[in-house]
């Protein structure tokens, strides 16, 4: 299990790297009685909180292993991450990713000089070939989300929401592998346990949610999680290291639909600050459309994961 220590260890090893994201009060007629601020992780150098996890690892790594290069599997923005951070500290960067992954990520992990090999949509073939490649060419495999200093690193985000907010009650967070719920909570419970920590995901790819109720971890099936909107939390099923720091520290998943997703990037999109593709608006979706299901607490925050949304889709989902 990932420690306190561990995380404020990854936070100064993160100073002047990532941005430090500041809280903005989410305005809404009935804000006075539940009060949203949202966590714009959309402002981070790649436009996505996953800069802080694969920074985090590849910063980790010895001079040796770093030599041999890094490899990952992601569908968007972890490859940029882990792409921005391998440039950072000189190291080489191999991504595979799925064809299907929305070409601003594509194009945007390609610019910042990572080699891309291409694979189908599976979440398993992508993990498949990237261990495929680390056994042949020594890479240092960078996961997504299964795995201790990705953990940390994404946990950060929660130790700035208790800096910023130190009353806050219920923090939200979307789930796809797992990697930044398994932080928030870490740091969030081992600081603060009274605090509520709930995770929001997709219902076309609510394994996590489904874990959690069964105590095991469920596994969905691609073609099913590939229908969603939200691109970034089509995994599969969650890691193992994750299961269990969710099952220990996480109070709650709700899912929300895809037509609330919708919504909730139209809503996003009018403050240029707040602006989130799918997947980084399925917390704050959450908060809006499942409110009977979560805490009745005063102050609350949603974290928006990233915001790297194609032009055409905002502007499809802008006009209705």
């Amino acid at each position: 299990m990932v420690t306190l220590r561990e995380i404020k260890e990854a936070q100064a090893r993160l100073k002047g790297i990532t941005v430090r994201t500041l809280l903005i009060e989410f305005n809404r007629p009935e804000s006075s009685v539940r009060r949203l601020y949202l966590k714009p992780e959309n402002q981070q150098p790649i436009g996505a909180f996953k800069l802080r996890g694969a920074y985090n690892k590849i910063a980790s790594l010895s001079d040796e292993d770093r030599k041999r290069g890094v490899i990952t599997y992601s569908s968007g923005n972890h490859a940029q991450g882990v792409a921005y951070g391998a440039r950072a500290l000189g190291v080489k960067a191999v991504i595979v990713m799925p064809g299907n992954a929305p070409a601003i990520k594509r194009e945007a992990t390609a610019a910042l000089g990572a080699e891309i090999v291409f694979v189908g949509p599976d979440s398993a073939e992508r993990q498949s070939k990237a261990e495929e490649l680390a056994g042949q060419y020594g890479y240092v495999i960078v996961p997504p989300y299964n795995d201790e200093q990705i953990i940390a690193g994404q946990g950060t985000i929660g130790l700035e929401i208790l800096e910023d907010l130190p009353e806050v009650e219920t923090v939200l967070a979307p789930v796809g592998g797992g990697g930044m719920i398994s932080g928030v909570a870490t740091a969030i419970k081992s600081s603060k346990p009274s605090v509520n920590v709930i995770g929001v995901e997709p219902e076309l790819a609510g394994d996590a949610q489904a874990s959690l109720r069964e105590g095991k971890i469920v596994q969905f099936p691609a073609d099913e999680v590939s229908r969603t909107i939200a691109d970034g939390l089509r995994t599969q099923s969650i890691g193992p290291i994750n299961f269990e720091h969710i099952r220990r520290y996480v109070d709650d998943i709700v899912t929300v639909s895809e037509d609330e997703i919708r919504k909730t990037v139209r809503l996003l999109a009018a403050n240029p600050q707040t602006l989130a593709e799918p997947s980084g608006a399925v917390a704050v979706a959450g908060f809006l459309f499942h409110r009977d299901e979560l805490p009745k607490t005063k102050l609350n925050v949603a974290i928006i994961s990233g915001g790297n949304i194609d032009p055409n889709m905002l502007e499809e989902l802008r006009r209705g």
